[in-house]
């Protein structure tokens, strides 16, 4: 998830595809055998899908970039007065195609992290680590992000028993025949689970007096609202002097309303997850990767922001780009069994 902050931190495309290798590669090696696991492959294809549609659209719609290296020039459809600012067609510049491919490749480059992080993650660990206010919101995230895989999961297999039968599994026939076999299962998944939650009791909450109840919405409520306000002010110039106490100030207030709202769960653990030092190497390296991004791109702008206007080859900045390299240190320093 670091490298996905790291990635909005650029443009340049040889860090982008540093940062895709990376991230690949630590799936690569210590990718699982579990249905969660597999949804790599479906973030990969949004991300190309993203990508091409974000080049798609700069070439239909025109963009803002001036440029003169003219690729095609496409019949243009006249519009209305009160559409204007938008055109349909005309001049299509390598300029503006560029900006397009290189924005486009940043959103691409965050989804990627995203999956990696989908894929990696078990939801089981990531429920243990949560703090007992955000108990119930973490089931709901954690059944939210274990849906999504096992739906991936049921439409290959579902393929697959149709393609051994000789039956269609493409097109608009084969996609209804999918996927009413697999929202079936879904739900029935979704009732199994709710059954076995009940049963064990979850949504048992613990009596608080009044006041710390308040305390701790007001804390949490007013921690929120200041992590909010610094991280805007970080990303302004102007408020660059109260941005970063605002933001130190809001978190620990949210920590405070996150310790208080503990209080209400009821929860005991079983076997707790350690957080030993392997998990603070992935934690710091990723942490090591987003702030160095963070910082060369507010002392060398120009370097993750290639222009291009004019048209300039993008170079490749040495030490963020070993910055980056830091990645790979969980692919290395974690065996396969404790990914």
């Amino acid at each position: 998830m670091a490298l996905g902050v790291g990635a909005s931190r650029t443009t340049n495309p040889l860090l982008l595809g540093l940062l895709i290798a990376a991230s690949a590669y630590v799936v690569a090696t210590h990718r699982s055998p579990t249905p969660w696991a597999r949804s790599y492959t479906a973030f990969v294809r949004l991300a190309l899908a993203v990508l091409v549609i974000r080049v798609l659209f700069a070439v239909a719609l025109g963009s803002p970039i001036p440029g003169t290296h003219i690729l095609v020039t496409l019949p243009e459809v006249p519009l209305p007065h009160w559409a204007q600012g938008i055109r349909l067609g005309g001049r299509v510049t390598a300029e503006a195609v560029l900006f397009a491919a290189y924005d486009g490749l940043r959103l691409a480059t965050l989804l990627i992290c995203v999956g990696a992080a989908n894929s990696l993650a078990s939801p089981s660990r990531l429920l243990k680590s949560l703090p007992g206010a955000l108990y119930e919101t973490g089931v709901a995230v954690v059944v939210a992000l274990t849906f999504a895989p096992h739906l991936i999961a049921d439409v290959h297999r579902l393929r697959a028993a149709r393609r051994l039968r000789g039956r269609p599994d493409r097109g608009l026939r084969g996609l209804l025949q999918v996927g009413l076999p697999v929202l079936e299962g879904a739900l029935e998944r979704s009732v199994a689970l709710a059954a076995a939650m009940e049963s064990r009791g979850y949504g048992r909450t613990a009596e608080v007096p009044a006041p710390v109840r308040r305390t701790t919405a007001a804390l949490t409520l007013g921690g929120l609202l200041g992590v909010c306000a610094g991280t805007y002010g970080l990303l302004t110039a102007e408020g660059g002097t109260y941005g970063l106490p605002l933001l130190l100030a809001g978190v620990v207030a949210a920590l405070a309303g996150l310790r208080l709202g503990g209080r209400r769960s009821l929860r005991t653990r079983y076997r707790p997850d350690p957080w030993d030092a392997r998990a603070w190497l992935v934690a710091g390296s990723g942490a090591a990767v987003a702030a160095l991004l963070a910082l060369a791109a507010d002392r060398d702008p120009d370097a993750l922001h290639p222009g291009v206007v004019p048209l300039v080859a993008p170079t490749l900045p040495l030490w963020p780009a070993a910055a980056v390299l830091l990645a790979l240190l969980p692919a290395f320093a974690v065996p396969k069994e404790h990914a």
